[in-house]
């Protein structure tokens, strides 16, 4: 299973398995990572998932689609070129290694 680290605001980081063809969201979900809400539940609708993706991971990516990209205008925190939510970045195997920054809040 492909790894993602996520990077709390205060620094903390914290990796675990996450399975093919789920979410970077639901992965965080699954293991109890403290800083996504996710309160629409992964449809790209609330933007309280919304993670900074590592520069040097960002390009492992697909670029965002026009919805995802339209919600991180609603984002809590400011929104900054590796924004995305992560309900919308869907874990393959190329995404092992990725590492998502939280912000400081989401809502």
């Amino acid at each position: 299973m492909p790894e993602i680290t996520y990077v709390a605001a205060d620094g903390t980081a914290r990796t675990v398995e996450v399975p093919l063809g789920t979410s970077v969201m639901r992965g965080a979900v699954f293991n109890d990572i403290d800083g996504i809400v996710a309160q629409c539940g992964g449809n790209a609708q609330c933007a309280t998932c919304h993670v900074y993706v590592d520069e040097a991971t960002l390009d492992r990516l697909e670029p965002a689609q026009p919805n995802e990209d339209d919600m991180l205008d609603f984002t809590a925190c400011p929104r900054r070129p590796n924004s995305r939510l992560s309900c919308q970045l869907k874990v393959t195997g190329a995404l092992d290694g990725l590492i998502v920054h939280l912000p400081e809040r989401q809502n």
